[in-house]
Parts: C-alpha cells; structure tokens; sequence
C-alpha cells in the first residue's frame, strides 16, 4: 500500500501544512481528522488499514489533510469572529490548494470528502458549501452546529459554516446529485445531531442513507467498519 507525505508552504494558510496520501491510482476520497487530529491520525487508528483492499486493488487514493481546529474553532484566545474566518481560510486551502490540485492531476471535477466525529462536520460542511466540487460525501458519527464554539456571537460566517442553518435555504442543484450517506452509532452521542440532518435533507428532497448501526458508540472501532462499507458504493 503505497503512502506517500507532502508537506508544502500554504499560500493561503501563511503556514507549512502536512498532508499523507495513500494509494497509487483511483477516485480520491479526502479524510478530515476528528477534533484538533492530525494528518496521521487515520493512519493510528487505523482507518486507513480497513481501506487497504480498495487502496491496493488501486480504486481510490485517500488523501489525509491536516486540521487548523487549535487555531479555529477552539482557539478560545480570539474572538468568536476571528476563530471562524481563519476556518474559512482552511476551507479556502481545502478547495484552492488540495482539491483543485487533485482536480488538475486526475483530470475530474469532483472528490468524495469523508470524516468522523468533528472530521464529520468538516467533510459535511465542505460538501454543503462547494455540492459542485463534492461526488459523495460520508460522514460518520458527524455533528453539524458550530454555535456551540460561538460564545453567543452570530454573524455570516457562521451561518454559512454551520449546515443545519444555511442547507434548508440552499437551492445548488448538485446537492441533489450527491451521495451522501450520515452514519451514526445506536449509542451515538451525536445521533440526534444527524437526525436532524437527515430530517433537513428529507424537507428539501435530498436523497441519502441515514446509516444507524446497532449497539455502536461515538468511537473508531464503529468508523473502521463503516469506513470499507461506504467506500463500497463509489
């Protein structure tokens, strides 16, 4: 299996980022890491390895960004508008400099975006915003609020960062042509969290599978058998 690490000055970050890619040809599928992960995170917990027959048989490449969250969205040092324009300058970095590069090398238009956990809202959040760039979209165990990191301040950034606000009011044709599945575990912490999703996406007629798994908690053993599952259906 081969794997393969970039690290690059990000024009649009003003910082060195890293970034793992698994796999030597196929669909791109990028993994976004849980809270404040790094890079290598899905290759600890071993994400990776239950990808390993479709990275082998050269299906999909699986590139592994870094997360900015310290710096974000838990950067309690700043103000609630800052922590949210510097995620939308990681969102900027995500789409100008990773998907658009993979874009160009591949020759195609669009990537699945996936993640777990707090990576389930960053792959849902970025789906929602760019449906053009987005395929497919699988997010396991995802929350999809951001308010809570807010301390009580609102403003457009974060209406159009938080999905459960600005999706009922999106009319992108392409959130019509995308997969999109939403798994959760039956003891999920975050079950209610995509419920309510699922519910928004079925208001707005917005095909999906809603994956509940049976006597499953908030944690990686779950997202490593979702993970080849989902994979599947690309």
């Amino acid at each position: 299996m081969k794997e393969e690490h970039f690290n690059w000055y990000s024009q649009t970050l003003s910082k060195n980022i890293d970034m793992l890619v698994y796999g030597h040809a196929g669909y791109p599928v990028i993994i976004f890491p849980t809270t404040m992960g790094r890079y290598y995170e899905s290759k600890d917990f071993k994400l990776i390895e239950s990808a390993r027959w479709f990275l082998e048989q050269g299906l999909i490449q699986i590139y592994c960004p870094d997360s900015i969250d310290a710096h974000s969205w838990y950067n309690k040092s700043i103000h609630p508008a800052d922590r949210v324009k510097n995620h939308n300058w990681y969102d900027q970095f995500i789409l100008n400099e990773v998907v658009h590069n993979i874009s160009v090398e591949k020759g195609i238009r669009m990537v699945c975006v996936a993640g777990a956990s707090f990576g389930g809202y960053h792959s849902t959040n970025f789906a929602f915003r760019h449906p053009e760039s987005v395929s497919h979209l699988f997010s396991m165990s995802g929350a999809f609020d951001v308010k809570s990191f807010m301390d009580g301040y609102y403003d457009d950034n974060v209406y159009f960062n938080n999905p459960v606000d600005y999706l009922p009011d999106s009319n992108n044709p392409d959130l019509w042509q995308m997969n999109i599945v939403l798994g959760a575990g039956e003891w999920d912490i975050c079950l209610e969290a995509n419920k309510t999703l699922s519910g928004i996406l079925n208001n707005k007629g917005i095909n999906h599978w809603f994956d509940i798994r049976k006597w499953a908690e908030h944690d990686w053993p779950i997202w490593r058998d979702m993970f080849p599952h989902y994979l599947s259906l690309i």
